[in-house]
């Protein structure tokens, strides 16, 4: 019988191997910086990105018209929205085949549009159609609230049917109607369930209201991304592009944080829209 080979070197354990490509991946972010650090022309970076004149420039009117405005639509967009979510979600829960039929047509409809399209239908092919003109309020509700109620219709028709439905039974053997039943006590349970996706969809709306940059709009109807874009033209500056995303990140990162902890208390799930 052969002797064994007693100098064989052991083979490495998982963690020392795991312990080398972490240690390899630092090394390549280490070179990686070093390289920018030393090739990146650092004076033109700050030219286009931090010029403090230009960024003295964009204030109030970033703030007091781009910030407020921005608000202003995506609270607009999001009331509708969600009033017609909630609508569309008893319509898809409904025992009523053509109410279910009706509301999974909208829903498949504006989930599979383009925000961008229903801007440009309501901004213009409407008053073409049929000279019915909207004020830019109403163009933004409508337009964000139209495709947001898809969503969130969605999020709220599973946070109903998350509802045990020992909750419903108990509510009815005390008497209660089917609507009463639904008012108060599913629904309330329902968006202590929702409230994190409808957060998220709060975000993505605030987003979506840079769409309105498609309508023709007076200096104090902008909002951050048309804002932005205007000061880029005149000072011909990324600074305030850089000033307008951070304006957003006012909006969304409270937000978020917000939809994190909701989503720690309560459980709730992923936004609909799954971005």
């Amino acid at each position: 019988m052969a002797a064994t080979d007693t100098t064989a070197k052991p083979r490495s354990s998982k963690r020392q191997r795991a312990r080398v490509v972490r240690g390899a991946q630092y090394a390549v972010l280490a070179v990686a910086i070093v390289l920018i650090a030393l090739l990146a022309d650092w004076g033109k970076i700050a030219d286009a990105f931090f010029n403090v004149d230009v960024a003295v420039a964009q204030f109030p009117g970033i703030i007091t018209t781009a910030l407020v405005n921005t608000i202003v639509y995506t609270a607009l967009g999001f009331a509708f929205g969600l009033a017609l979510g909630v609508v569309l979600a008893l319509m898809r829960l409904s025992s009523v085949a053509p109410y279910r039929w009706i509301a999974t047509a909208y829903v498949e409809f504006f989930r599979g549009v383009p925000a961008l399209l229903v801007f440009i239908a309501l901004g213009y092919g409407v008053p073409i159609a049929f000279q019915l003109v909207f004020d830019i309020y109403s163009t933004v509700m409508l337009s964000l609230g139209l495709v947001g109620a898809a969503y969130m219709a969605e999020t709220i028709r599973a946070g109903v049917q998350a509802v045990p439905k020992g909750q419903v039974e108990a509510a009815r053997s005390l008497g209660m109607s089917p609507a009463r039943t639904m008012v108060t006590v599913v629904m309330p349970q329902a968006f202590r369930i929702i409230l994190p996706p409808l957060t998220n969809e709060l975000i993505l709306l605030t987003k979506d209201s840079s769409l309105i940059y498609l309508l023709g709009l007076s200096a104090d109807q902008y909002e951050l991304s048309k804002f932005g874009r205007g000061a880029l033209t005149q000072y011909q500056s990324l600074t305030p592009i850089l000033l307008a995303g951070l304006c957003y990140l006012i909006i969304t990162i409270p937000l978020s944080r917000l939809s994190n902890r909701l989503e720690r208390r309560y459980g709730g799930g992923r936004t609909a829209r799954g971005k």
